[in-house]
């Protein structure tokens, strides 16, 4: 896959001091599974590195970007940014990692400067903006909220699926493809939106009598705003009984005992979603369940980075 970066995460001395902000997830951990494009809007817009800090400042309705010496660059900033979009909207990005609080790349809570009082967290980078409007369907987040193992989960979890659904649409794509494809991620789309995953399924119901550009069109827009919506603990465990329900009657009273419990242990918050999915796979595969053996929600990223040892 190919992942957009802020190149300061690489490791890159691209900062305004001249030095850098490696992170060690984007780095060490998902490095080996993406070709990573990276990118420094403030270095390739000729600032240099190091140079006086930046920051954005609110004068009247509009947002502009100030540096520390009084030099706007807020012109310069939303045209590089509208060239360097367009261009990787032709790179095919699978996603989008960002520095937060950068004011050209920061994805959300940007400190906003006014003529008096305390700066406010509400804006948003220049470029981040730029690349977010442009690319709304693409898999983006900043690297603080990486921190966060539901947050780290269903970016990762985006990024995958983004990757199979342009798959899908690649040439000619059948109605069949089509259906395959949405009942192998019904369970997917369960745990993030309930909602969602009726209304696709309507949809999808429809394949054969919807023009094919409008059918993609909304089922790419649809699946993509279903996953944006962070997984629960409840949802997941929603799913996870739904699937238990499938060959609860050829377990032995042990087996169905053990199972509930760790479903329910999951939801208290006692034991890291990997638990309950090891046994539900464990049965899986010893009943061959077929249907459920397809489905992605039980392998939806790969398990050497571990996501849902913490969730």
């Amino acid at each position: 896959m190919k992942v957009g970066v802020s190149s300061c995460l690489l490791g890159q001395p691209v900062r305004f001091d001249g030095g850098h902000k490696r992170h060690e997830f984007v780095v060490e951990l998902l490095g080996p599974f993406v070709d990573y494009v990276p990118v420094c809007p403030e270095i390739e817009l000729g600032l240099g590195a190091p140079r006086d800090t930046l920051r954005l400042v609110r004068r009247g309705d509009d947002l502009r970007m100030v540096m520390a010496n009084g030099a706007d660059y807020t012109d310069d900033m939303r045209a590089y940014a509208r060239r360097r979009v367009e261009k990787l909207a032709g790179d095919d990005l699978d996603g989008y990692i960002l520095k937060r609080d950068s004011p050209s790349c920061g994805m959300e809570r940007v400190k906003v400067h006014a003529a008096a009082g305390p700066a406010a967290r509400t804006g948003r980078g220049l470029f981040a903006e730029a690349l977010m409007t442009r690319l709304p369907l693409l898999p983006v987040e900043e690297e603080g909220r990486l921190s966060d193992p539901a947050l780290r989960e269903n970016f990762i979890e985006r990024l995958f699926a983004y990757r199979r659904l342009k798959d899908l649409f690649l040439g000619r794509w059948t109605a069949g493809a089509l259906v395959a494809f949405h009942t192998a991620h019904k369970l997917v789309l369960l745990a993030h939106s309930p909602e969602a995953y009726r209304r696709l399924g309507r949809l999808v119901a429809g394949v054969k009598h919807e023009p094919r550009a409008e059918m993609r069109a909304s089922y790419e827009e649809q699946f993509m705003r279903a996953l944006a919506v962070v997984s629960t603990r409840a949802r997941h465990a929603n799913v996870l009984q739904h699937m238990a329900g499938y060959f609860r009657d050829r377990l032995p009273a042990d087996s169905r005992h053990e199972l509930g419990d760790a479903i329910d242990e999951y939801r208290r918050g006692h034991l890291p979603l990997i638990v309950p999915i090891t046994l539900v796979k464990h049965h899986v595969r010893v009943l061959d369940a077929g249907y459920l053996a397809g489905q992605i929600y039980l392998q939806p990223h790969p398990r050497e980075l571990m996501l849902r040892n913490h969730v």
